[in-house]
C-alpha cells in the first residue's frame, strides 16, 4: 500500500469500526492461502468480512472510531492480525471462527468487540458456543407465550366440559 492511500483506508477502516455491530482481531499465523480463502467463502455467507490489516492502521482507525482502548494494547496487537467485520448478526462470526478454529486447529481469537463492549479471547470462546441470536429471541418468545398457551388450553377445557355437561344434560331430559 502507497503512503497516499493509507489516510483513505484508516478513514474508511474507522467507519466501517463505526458502523459494525462486531469486529473480531484473530492471528491468523500459519493460514494457508487455500485456508484464508476457505475462512473468507464461509465468513461471506454469514455476511461477514475478513481483512488483513496492519497493526499500525488498525491502531489509528480503531482510536479514530472510538474503540475501547483494550483493542489497541501491545499485547493484543502483536503479529499477524486479520479483522473480522460484520453489520449483521454479531454472534455469528465468532461461532463460524470458532468451527474453522476446531476443524483447522490453526485460528486464534485474540479479542473482540460486540456491540461496543470488549470480550476477551475466553468470552469470545464461551460466545461461540450459544446458538444465533434468532434463535435466542425465539426461545425468549416462546418462553414468554407458553403460560398464554396453556391458560388458553385450560379455558378451552373448561368451556368444552361445560358442553359435554349440557349435551348429557339435554340427551337425559329427551330420554325422559
Amino acid at each position: 500500500m502507497r503512503k497516499s492511500e493509507k489516510p483513505f483506508f484508516v478513514e474508511n477502516l474507522s467507519e466501517e469500526l463505526k458502523s459494525a455491530s462486531s469486529y473480531v482481531l484473530l492471528d491468523f499465523n500459519g493460514l494457508s492461502v487455500k485456508m484464508q480463502q476457505e475462512l473468507k467463502k464461509r465468513l461471506r455467507e454469514i455476511d461477514a468480512n475478513m481483512v488483513v490489516v496492519k497493526n499500525t492502521l488498525f491502531k489509528l482507525a480503531s482510536e479514530k472510531a472510538g474503540a475501547p482502548k483494550e483493542v489497541t494494547e501491545d499485547d493484543v496487537l502483536t503479529g499477524p492480525t486479520a479483522l473480522i467485520i460484520t453489520e449483521e448478526d454479531p454472534v455469528a462470526p465468532i461461532q463460524t471462527l470458532a468451527k474453522f478454529a476446531k476443524e483447522f486447529e490453526i485460528l486464534s481469537m485474540k479479542v473482540g468487540v460486540i456491540e461496543g463492549a470488549l470480550y476477551n479471547r475466553e468470552s469470545l470462546v464461551r460466545l461461540s458456543t450459544l446458538p444465533g441470536k434468532s434463535t435466542l429471541e425465539a426461545q425468549v418468545l416462546g418462553a414468554v407465550c407458553a403460560p398464554l398457551y396453556s391458560l388458553t388450553a385450560t379455558l378451552q377445557g373448561n368451556l368444552q366440559k361445560l358442553v359435554w355437561v349440557m349435551t348429557e344434560y339435554k340427551s337425559k331430559k329427551v330420554k325422559e
